[in-house]
């Protein structure tokens, strides 16, 4: 505590003014305008710990658990968990496991998303809409028939790292 630390020097300046003096030591000054924006465009909060004094972990470990709701949210909502309507134990299961895999997909568009900038121009849930429009179907005995995919869809599978929809 009280101890600078070499990797939150940007943040240090970019909020405070120090001067060092062998007398009367470290002197901070605010910089009222960029506290001002800041607490303007991002609100401000408090955490609050007994075990953990480190402010950054602190974040970091509140940003988790923020996702981890945010994650339960889509079980929900988006994967239609609310009700598990089953009639057996290996129903339930089967359902809960595949809800687990959806999950793991929604963590890795997440993450794509983030990787490559997309978050600027989709939220997650306009990204599946408009990767959900995609159309496979198979007639009995025939073959399986993919719709075709518009070039924004293709785009999107291309910015994500995936490979679109494709007969076999």
């Amino acid at each position: 505590m009280g101890k600078r630390k070499p990797e939150h020097e940007k943040l240090y300046e970019r909020y405070y003014a120090w001067k060092e003096t062998p007398v009367r030591g470290l002197s901070l000054t605010p910089k009222e305008k960029a506290i001002a924006q800041a607490e303007k465009d991002f609100g401000y909060f408090a955490l609050i710990s007994n075990g953990i004094k480190d402010p950054i972990e602190a974040l970091e470990i509140y940003q988790t658990k923020d996702l981890i709701e945010k994650a339960f949210g889509n079980l929900k909502e988006r994967l239609n968990l609310r009700r598990t309507s089953v009639s057996s134990e290996e129903n339930l299961e089967g359902k809960l496991f595949v809800q687990f895999i959806a999950l793991f997909y929604l963590s890795y568009i997440k993450k794509a998303m983030g990787d490559h900038q997309l978050f600027k121009q989709y939220t997650i849930q306009e990204l599946l809409d408009e990767l959900d429009v995609g159309e496979q179907y198979k007639q009995p005995g025939g073959h399986k028939h993919i719709g075709e995919l518009t070039k924004r869809q293709m785009s999107l599978y291309q910015a994500l790292g995936v490979e679109p929809p494709a007969l076999v």
